[in-house]
């Protein structure tokens, strides 16, 4: 072998060292955005669910409430059932309010 096979191999051994230190650089750099991805997923994934069940019981408590708001608007005012409603809510946020 002479010379310029030598360089021309050595040249070659060297391209090759050099695009497997270059892909595994990369490899590297992908792992820890990898990484970094997954330690955000527990947190957003967390709020999620936490917004899931805020809207779910906000949704349950206001068509609750609008239906029992509704029909209650809707039935004659001036009755005893009325009356017993109104007096037996008002004892009900007393005995909240003592504790």
């Amino acid at each position: 072998m002479n010379t310029t096979d030598t360089i021309a191999q050595d040249s070659t051994i060297q391209s090759v060292a050099d695009a497997v230190g270059d892909a595994a650089a990369t490899a590297a750099n992908s792992t820890a955005k990898v990484k970094d991805t997954i330690s955000e997923a527990g947190p957003r994934a967390l709020r999620s669910i936490s917004r899931l069940g805020y809207i779910s019981a906000y949704v349950c408590s206001y068509g609750i409430v609008y239906a029992v708001v509704f029909l209650a608007q809707s039935l004659p005012q001036e009755n005893a059932v009325m009356h017993g409603l109104r007096d037996g809510g008002r004892a009900a946020m007393d005995a909240l309010k003592a504790g």
